[in-house]
């Protein structure tokens, strides 16, 4: 029972012949993710890294029983291929394009949550449980096996992360990118849920960043559901100047509750052990598990 993806999900990658699907579909195989195919319209009955491609997602779903897609679409057509994936009755939707047009992304939000799926993303890294599933564009060799759950709004910050966990001697059970765009499907809270669900994680490391209020959702969230798992907790862009938009299309600081200090008070008040620096994330969860 891990996290989103496991060695049993069966991924298929939409936009999977163009040079960012094989790329990082290749890198998938290499890791040992179960990639049972992919989606680009037209070239349907084709073979591509020795696996059949389809024109669209009901055809994968019907013939090698697809559950979990992976979308490296252009902008312009990627909420179309999130819907046809739900529509299609996948499972887990992972969309790594950046910049899909707001509007669009409100749509595409909207009827995936009608059908009942999962979308992390759009504009994340991914997710991967290590040692069974790397459905994303993370470095696959940071990661080893354990009982860290990782949620972040930030794919660099994900991998340092993970990197310091495993210098401390533990492992990741699953990381989860959540994505920096405005309009995302799963939440920094929903994460923290499936985590606090999760038999295989003992604590949880959430990064997340100014703009929004993600983390005082989930900090606020942790606290009424009685702080059932260690939570360390970072939040990125302390420096950043108020009302610019940085790096990430949703961290931009509105309100006074949206800054840096704001998200750290809150989420000390609800019990989360926060650092001020990246580089102490490793240390903590060590000092916290010990």
């Amino acid at each position: 029972m891990s996290v989103l993806v496991n060695k049993a999900s069966k991924i298929i990658v939409q936009g999977f012949t163009g040079s960012e699907g094989t790329f990082h579909a290749t890198q998938m195989i290499e890791y040992g993710t179960n990639v049972v195919g992919g989606v680009t319209p037209g070239k349907g009955g084709q073979t591509h890294l020795d696996k059949p491609v389809f024109n669209s997602v009901a055809e994968a779903v019907e013939k090698v029983g697809a559950d979990t897609s992976i979308i490296f679409v252009p902008p312009a057509f990627a909420a179309d291929a999130i819907m046809e994936a739900a529509e299609a009755g996948i499972k887990v939707i992972i969309t790594i394009t950046e910049g899909i047009p707001v509007n669009d992304m409100t749509k595409a939000f909207q009827y995936v949550k009608a059908q009942g799926a999962t979308l992390i993303g759009p504009n994340c890294p991914g997710v991967i449980t290590p040692g069974e599933a790397k459905v994303g564009i993370m470095p696959g060799f940071v990661f080893k096996k354990g009982s860290v759950g990782i949620v972040s709004k930030s794919g660099t910050l994900t991998y340092e992360a993970s990197d310091q966990v495993v210098s401390e001697g533990l492992g990741i059970s699953t990381a989860i990118g959540i994505g920096g765009d405005p309009i995302i499907g799963t939440t920094t809270k929903d994460a923290v849920e499936l985590f606090m669900n999760d038999p295989e994680t003992t604590c949880i490391v959430m990064i997340g960043e100014i703009g929004g209020q993600l983390e005082a959702d989930a900090a606020k969230w942790i606290k009424a559901t009685g702080n059932k798992k260690p939570v360390i907790g970072f939040i990125a862009g302390e420096t950043a100047p108020k009302g610019r938009t940085m790096g990430h299309a949703g961290a931009i600081v509105g309100g006074s509750e949206d800054t840096a200090e704001a998200k750290k008070r809150i989420m000390r008040e609800c019990g989360i052990h926060v650092v001020d620096s990246p580089a102490q994330i490793g240390a903590k969860v060590a000092e916290v598990m010990s």
